[in-house]
């Protein structure tokens, strides 16, 4: 881990003179500011607590080049790769390798006032908006990872919903990792949604090639007023993919969110979710699906802290593991003394297919106001024997008796998307991917999976 950090900080000194002429001076504050943070903090490994079970020195057994300026593709993205969801109604956006793709499809019919760009170019253009909110949750944590991404991330995407306003279509965000040779890859996105108004994003994951990439991501999301945001993730990446998703959730008073992430296929994938409910009667909803083969590692980090009274929060992550794999869970939910009538709900439940599979859970609470309804429970187990008796005796074969209780465990996180053609082919996904017919990403015209 010292020679990761010392690469790391090497490299940002390097680029130091051009952060400083090409950026705003207020992001190349944090850049420094971040640099201090990651030279004391280091890269987290098996010691820290929190990455106890990632696999972080597995990703560095690999050695990757870093691109301060995204190699964007030489030919048109759109002509090769074809979205999983591809009969959705969406305003698509591109980022390529962690940049915003110079040939993405002007957006038409927004609202007035409504901002969808690169963050590069929103720093430039409405400074006003962008200082207000950079960096501002994700600057409290302090997290190896994020403080990487904080010095080198040079793009990525920037989302502004003006007060009252509500887009007549959701936003598709497909980030694509692509080109030959190992790569890390640092993306950071933006989005603000003012007062009373609502955004559905959904952020498709994918790779175009089978190197080694690793990937680290921060997502800063600030939900004004009476706002809504709903945000669900697919996660389609090769084996070889090593990513670190960090999204910074603030809520103001009234305002509800809903974060869905689906884990379908990728090397080690860690997910962390910070949510800091900061206005009264605010409402967070997290939801997460692993299906993990192979030796495969899925880790999930949530951090849900109620600083105010009267807000909600509700977790549930479940895991499907078969062969090797490993999958980790960790929330933590403090309720500080202030917040009274708060009610917090964390569930994680598990299924392991095989004595190989492994599952680390450990729900936290720390409550400090006394007048609260809060839970938390883990579960490990496997196939229901009783219940796969009972489709057994009703004529049903032992496979799809299996694969029935299965999609069965899956199907609670999937009523949760109110997108219906999302629901409904993330619902077909799932059910491929359980057959064993989806070993990496099933759209993708490369083949780079195989």
């Amino acid at each position: 881990m010292k020679k990761v950090l010392k690469k790391y900080i090497n490299i940002y000194q390097d680029l130091s003179d051009d952060f400083a002429k090409n950026g705003n001076q207020k992001v190349f504050e944090y850049r420094n500011e971040a640099l201090k943070k990651f030279k004391q903090n280091g890269i987290p490994d098996k010691n820290d607590e929190n990455y106890k079970y990632t696999g972080i020195e597995k990703i560095f057994e690999n050695d990757y080049e870093y691109f301060p300026d995204a190699k964007q593709s030489f030919v048109d993205i759109n002509e090769y790769f074809k979205c999983e969801i591809g009969d959705m109604d969406t305003h698509v956006v591109l980022l390529s390798n962690g940049s915003y793709y110079e040939k993405n499809k002007p957006i038409e019919d927004l609202p007035e006032g409504v901002i969808i760009c690169g963050l590069n170019e929103a720093m430039n253009k409405y400074p006003e908006i962008f200082d207000k909110y950079y960096n501002q949750h994700a600057s409290e944590i302090n997290d190896g990872f994020v403080s990487l991404n904080t010095m080198l991330a040079n793009d990525g995407l920037f989302i502004f919903i003006p007060e009252n306003t509500k887009l007549n279509k959701t936003i598709q965000l497909i980030n694509l990792t692509h080109g030959f040779g190992n790569k890390s890859l640092f993306k950071r996105n933006l989005f603000i949604i003012e007062e009373n108004s609502e955004l559905s994003l959904i952020v498709c994951d994918h790779t175009l090639n089978n190197s080694n990439n690793f990937v680290v991501d921060v997502t800063e999301s600030h939900i004004g007023k009476k706002s809504v945001f709903k945000y669900y993730a697919l996660q389609n990446e090769p084996k070889k993919s090593s990513v670190i998703n960090n999204h910074f959730i603030t809520l103001e008073e009234y305002s509800k969110v809903n974060s869905l992430i689906l884990s379908l296929h990728g090397g080690i994938i860690r997910n962390n979710i910070y949510a800091k409910l900061s206005g009264e009667y605010s409402h967070v909803k997290l939801y997460g699906l692993g299906l993990a083969d192979n030796n495969q590692i899925f880790d999930n980090y949530t951090f849900i802290d109620h600083k105010v009274p009267n807000c909600k929060s509700n977790e549930l992550y479940k895991n499907i593991l078969d062969d090797s794999a490993l999958t980790a869970f960790a929330g933590r939910i403090i309720v500080r003394p202030d917040a009274q009538k708060t009610e917090a709900f964390q569930t994680n439940n598990n299924i392991s297919l095989t004595s190989g599979a492994k599952v680390r859970t450990k729900p936290q609470l720390e409550i400090y106001a006394d007048d609260v309804k809060c839970s938390h429970g883990a579960t490990i187990g496997q196939l229901d024997k009783d219940a796969l008796f009972y489709l057994r005796s009703r004529g049903i074969n032992a496979k799809e008796a299996r694969l029935m209780l299965m999609f069965a465990f899956a199907n609670d996180i999937l009523l949760e998307i109110d997108v219906e053609p999302l629901r409904n082919r993330m619902s077909d996904l799932i059910n491929s991917r359980l057959r064993g017919e989806l070993p990496g990403c099933s759209h993708c015209l490369q083949g780079c999976h195989k």
